[in-house]
C-alpha cells in the first residue's frame, strides 16, 4: 500500500494507490469538494447505508467494496461555534491527513485496522473541513453490543489486541467499548484514530484502559469489573507471538 495525494482548488486528497489508481476506476463524484457531499455519492447510487451518531457516517458500496465515509464533526460546546470546520494550520496538520497517515502506518505494521481509502480536506480561508475513507469491516460489531454474550476468551483476545497497538506505541485517546469491533470468528479490531499519536511507553497506556473501563461501566454497569479483568488478563499474558499477524 502507497499514499499519494491529489490537490484541486482548495480540495486536498491523500488517497491509497490501490484502491484509487485504476484505469477504468469506480464511478467516483468528481474529485474535491463533492466527495464531502453525501448527496454527490447517493446520486451514483454508492450509498447503501449509513451509522448512527454524530456525523452520519456513510455506507458506500464502489466496484465491489464496501467503505465508509466519515466526515470530521465537532461536538460538546464546540459544535456551538462550527460543527465540520476547523482551523486551518497547514495541510499536514489536518485531522483526516494525520489519521490517514497513521491508519497506514498501522495496517503496514499488520494491526488490525480497517484498510485505509483516502483522506479528503477542502480548505477554504482560514478554516477547512474533512472527511476520511476506509474499508468496511464486514460482520462485525461492537464489543459494546457483545459484553451481555462475550465470553472469557474474547475478553482476554480484547485485552491481548490491546496490548499490540500499545506495544506498537499507539495511545488510543479514544479506547471505548465502541471503537473495537468483533468479528463472528472472534478477531478483534480497534478503528477511530482521530487524534491518536505514536508515543514511547508511558502512562497514556494506564489512561487508554480507565478510559476503556469508564466505557465497560456505561454499556454493562453490573458486569463491568469482571469484563475488565478479563480483558487486563488478555493485556498482561500475551502470547510470545502476539506480535504476529
Amino acid at each position: 500500500m502507497s499514499l499519494a495525494t491529489y490537490h484541486h482548488h482548495g480540495a486536498h486528497i491523500l488517497y491509497d494507490r490501490a484502491h484509487l489508481d485504476q484505469p477504468e476506476g469506480p464511478f467516483l463524484p468528481p474529485p474535491g469538494s463533492a466527495w464531502l457531499d453525501p448527496d454527490a455519492w447517493a446520486e451514483r447510487g454508492l450509498v447503501v447505508g449509513s451509522a448512527p451518531g454524530r456525523g452520519a457516517s456513510q455506507f458506500l458500496a464502489i466496484d465491489g467494496q464496501q467503505w465508509v465515509l466519515r466526515p470530521y464533526r465537532r461536538g460538546g460546546m464546540a459544535a456551538r461555534v462550527s460543527q465540520d470546520r476547523y482551523l486551518w494550520l497547514g495541510l499536514e496538520r489536518t485531522r483526516a491527513f494525520q489519521e490517514m497517515r497513521l491508519t497506514h502506518h498501522l495496517f503496514e505494521h499488520g494491526l488490525p485496522v480497517p484498510p485505509p481509502v483516502a483522506a479528503i480536506v477542502v480548505h477554504d480561508g482560514p478554516a477547512y473541513r474533512a472527511a476520511l475513507i476506509t474499508e468496511r469491516l464486514m460482520n462485525t460489531e461492537a464489543l459494546a453490543e457483545r459484553l451481555g454474550t462475550a465470553s472469557s476468551e474474547l475478553l482476554r483476545e480484547v485485552g491481548t489486541t490491546i496490548r499490540r497497538f500499545h506495544d506498537a506505541g499507539l495511545d488510543h485517546v479514544d479506547l471505548n467499548a465502541r471503537n473495537l469491533l468483533v468479528s463472528a470468528d472472534h478477531k478483534v479490531w480497534l478503528i477511530d484514530f482521530d487524534r491518536c499519536r505514536l508515543r514511547p511507553p508511558g502512562a497514556w497506556r494506564q489512561r487508554n484502559l480507565a478510559r476503556l473501563k469508564r466505557s465497560l461501566v456505561r454499556f454493562s454497569p453490573a458486569n463491568a469489573e469482571s469484563l475488565f479483568t478479563a480483558i487486563v488478563d488478555g493485556y498482561r499474558n500475551v502470547p510470545a507471538d502476539h506480535d504476529k499477524v
